[in-house]
């Protein structure tokens, strides 16, 4: 009930402590007054996408790169912004829930307060629900005095995770005109930034003076490009999952006779599974990304694991525990593909009962063959975006099953030696969602509310709040924003026809990256893992002492700061506008159309190829 929102919670002496800490701020970010420095405008992520998004998206398309300045940088062309008229703002919870949200609602208010105490933050009650009913909470200290640092989005709640039709959008442009708002903030994802944007582009377009900002908070790490490093919640999460995960890791070790099968809330992707992994040292893991790449059926994966499993028995380890993404099973191509088949039968009306006998000929043996608990839930109606209900897909029962049948026939056939075969099967994503959030979270969320007030101070419309060179201490953090449409990508999918559909620009969900660092990390120890049980239990979530500055494996080995190198080649590009000059020598012009010349055949080279390696879907 929404009376139920924003009311005071009852604290436990941790949630007490945790109450009173106070995240800093990067001196970007400190003071009354607000340095923006605005780059080039940004082009689309894929050269191909261009037309296709500026055809959607006039008004906002080619915004430039937005950099928050501290008082000592010297910027000849930064705004200096140092009247701040009274804003009101409302902010809203559009994703799923996420370790740190109330951190963005309480920077936020901060920020608006410092800069001018008649600023007034509205809380919108139940989510993109609650802002199109026009259901507002006002934030003030008392409101907030519960939920600082705490986990949840109990203070104002959410319900749909989509501001997408008509109807919706023209329910969100009548709020914030009646409500006289000269901001939105939206929290979440990806689907909840792609809305963001189309908003923003509505809202520019109506001459609605009300600005959009997004705020990238998700578990699921997967709102990841060149200008974000990291989600609000990812962090918290992996650290509440990898406790669990290393415990059970300890039990399997005692008793020597289970092996755990594991399966991570996560979405589509398998990055909460990966950073797991390389917190915890788990046995396997089975990657989403690997499984498409290599085109692994799921004989392919349970083969993998069932000879892992007797490897380990000639070892005498009868135990162990295996990590499965919840997106696996829209990995599999052929559970893929049935799956699709089954969601196409659904919009066409037919009842979930009578669905096994309108599947094609393929689809239908192979549904057959699936244990009566997986078909089940293989027929319940999709997600707002299409995709399956993965949190209700029970993939570690289905490969616990299916590995439990394979080793029976090989103990039966006697090519398997070791001991039964016991498996013991659990779901991890609820447990982590809602946990108090840990200090890297408190600390990026809070910073992120503060940035959001920056970028509504400067009147950007359409853009993200941004925070790089995260894995560096608070006070070398470098803030921005950035245009929500450079984030933004067109997908095709090939036609049986030999046709393309197009579809939307949208943020799709990255995913591992299987070149990238953090993956190879994984591969340089998969083997250890699998056969020498080098299980590390990184202990609960810390708040002091040696653990409480850890941030996510992930994140610590990637070499990002994307926009740091933007505005560091905008700088070289400077220098040299100031050395080759009308009136400067033969020998210096000819240096600098000779290496130019050069430069820009080799960027031209690799945006092509970029360009025709666009994936198909």
């Amino acid at each position: 009930m929404d009376s139920d929102f924003g009311i005071p919670r009852e604290l436990s002496p941790l949630q007490q402590l945790r109450s009173q800490y106070h995240p800093e701020l990067p001196p970007c970010l400190q003071g009354t007054t607000v340095r923006v420095e605005l780059g080039d405008g940004t082009t689309v992520a894929k050269a191909g996408d261009a037309h296709i998004i500026a055809r959607a998206f006039p008004h906002t398309l080619g915004q430039p790169l937005a950099h928050f300045l501290r008082a000592t940088a010297k910027v000849p062309d930064a705004q200096i912004i140092t009247e701040h008229p009274a804003k009101r703002v409302g902010i809203v919870f559009s994703g799923r829930q996420a370790p740190g949200g109330h951190n963005v609602v309480w920077g936020l208010y901060e920020a608006l307060k410092v800069h001018n105490a008649k600023n007034t933050l509205l809380g919108f009650l139940g989510g993109s629900e609650g802002l199109f009913a026009q259901k507002t909470l006002e934030i003030t200290d008392d409101v907030l005095q519960t939920y600082k640092n705490q986990g949840g989005y109990d203070m104002l709640g959410r319900t749909k995770d989509q501001i997408r039709t008509t109807e919706q959008v023209n329910a969100a442009l009548k709020a914030c005109t009646d409500l006289k708002l000269d901001g939105l903030v939206i929290i979440g994802g990806v689907t909840s930034n792609t809305d963001a944007a189309h908003l923003a582009e509505f809202f520019a377009e109506a001459k609605c003076p009300t600005k959009v900002v997004g705020v990238p908070v998700t578990i699921n790490g997967d709102l990841k490009n060149q200008f974000v490093e990291a989600n609000v919640g990812f962090d918290t999460t992996c650290k509440v999952n990898s406790q669990l995960i290393s415990n059970i890791c300890t039990d399997a070790l005692s008793a020597e006779k289970y092996y755990y099968f594991v399966r991570l809330m996560g979405r589509k992707h398998s990055h909460v599974a990966l950073e797991c992994t390389l917190q915890s040292h788990p046995n396997m893991v089975i990657l989403g990304e690997e499984v498409t790449a290599s085109k692994l059926t799921i004989f392919d994966i349970i083969k993998q694991i069932c000879d892992a499993v007797q490897a380990r028995a000639e070892l005498d380890k009868n135990h162990g525990v295996i990590l499965i993404p919840e997106g696996l099973v829209e990995s599999i191509p052929e559970l893929y593909a049935l799956l699709k088949e089954i969601h196409g039968l659904l919009k066409e009306g037919v009842q979930a009962d009578n669905i096994s006998t309108q599947l094609s000929p393929w689809s239908s043996a192979l549904f057959e063959f699936l244990p009566p608990f997986i078909k089940k839930q293989l027929l319940l109606h999709p997600e707002s975006d299409d995709s399956a209900q993965l949190s209700q897909i029970e993939t570690e029962k289905l490969l616990a099953y299916l590995v439990e049948t394979e080793m029976n026939k090989r103990l039966k056939e006697g090519t398997y030696k070791g001991k039964k075969f016991n498996a013991i099967c659990h779901f991890f994503g609820y447990q982590a969602r809602g946990s108090l959030p840990s200090k890297f979270d408190c600390d990026y969320a809070y910073v992120l509310g503060h940035v959001c007030y920056h970028i509504l101070a400067a009147g950007l419309n359409g853009y993200m709040a941004t925070v790089t060179n995260l894995k560096s201490p608070v006070n070398k953090w470098k803030c921005g924003a950035a245009p929500i449409l450079a984030m933004m990508t067109v997908k095709r999918w090939s036609q049986n026809s030999g046709s393309t559909s197009i579809g939307k620009p949208v943020i799709h969900p990255a995913s591992v990256d299987l070149k990238g660092k953090a993956y190879n990390l994984l591969r340089q120890n998969a083997q250890k893992f699998l056969m020498e049980d080098m299980y590390r239990n990184p202990g609960p979530v810390q708040y002091d002492g040696p653990g409480a500055d850890a941030k996510a494996v992930s994140l610590c080995v990637e070499d990002q700061d994307y926009m740091g190198k933007i505005k560091k080649l905008q700088e070289y590009l400077d220098q040299v506008r100031t050395i080759v000059k009308p009136g400067c020598s033969q020998d210096v012009l000819k240096a600098a159309l000779s290496v130019m010349a050069s430069v820009t055949d080799v960027l031209t080279t690799i945006s092509s190829s970029s360009t025709s390696g666009q994936q198909f879907a």
